[in-house]
């Protein structure tokens, strides 16, 4: 058995450090959501997902992949969001196993209402913290890391996507 490679002290101040930026980012933007918009952050990612792609529908196994969730969660995480009327659940035409799900007026309303919000707070906590520089050094950094681990999960011979949720 080979030894641990442990973290040297400026390797373990940069991991540290993401993750408490992390949790404290992700803390703050949920927290501030959910009083401006009244959206949960899985909330406003189906949505956002929705409202990007054509027709603002995604079968429900493809929104379940973008986000990282199981189908069942994600399902019952579209049921609540039935019943406050942002989304529905439509048969899919191509095959009668799998379910589609579509924005409704109500949820692009939602969207579209919480994304100026949301796109400030981003801003104020993260962006405008950064030179040009950074903002350009973290987009390499964060993707390389998604394309390593976003690789790992994909079968073999499954084409590359860009697994990356929009703010």
């Amino acid at each position: 058995m080979t030894e641990p490679r442990w973290l040297d002290e400026r390797e373990e101040r940069a991991w540290r450090g993401y993750r408490r930026m992390r949790r404290l980012l992700d803390l703050e933007l949920a927290r501030e959501l959910a009083q401006d918009a009244g959206l949960s952050e899985p909330d406003y990612d189906v949505l956002s997902d929705l409202s990007e792609t054509p027709g603002q529908r995604l079968r429900l196994s493809e929104l379940a992949d973008r986000m990282l969730w199981s189908r069942s969660r994600l399902s019952h995480h579209l049921g609540r969001m039935q019943q406050r009327g942002l989304v529905t659940r439509e048969e899919c035409t191509d095959d009668g196993r799998g379910s589609v799900v579509a924005l409704t007026p109500a949820g692009r309303q939602a969207i579209e209402a919480a994304a100026p919000g949301h796109v400030a707070a981003v801003r104020r906590h993260l962006i405008d913290l950064l030179s040009p520089e950074e903002v350009t050094a973290l987009g390499t950094l964060t993707h390389r890391v998604v394309d390593q681990l976003a690789g790992s999960r994909r079968p073999p011979n499954a084409a590359a996507t860009d697994p990356t949720p929009e703010g």
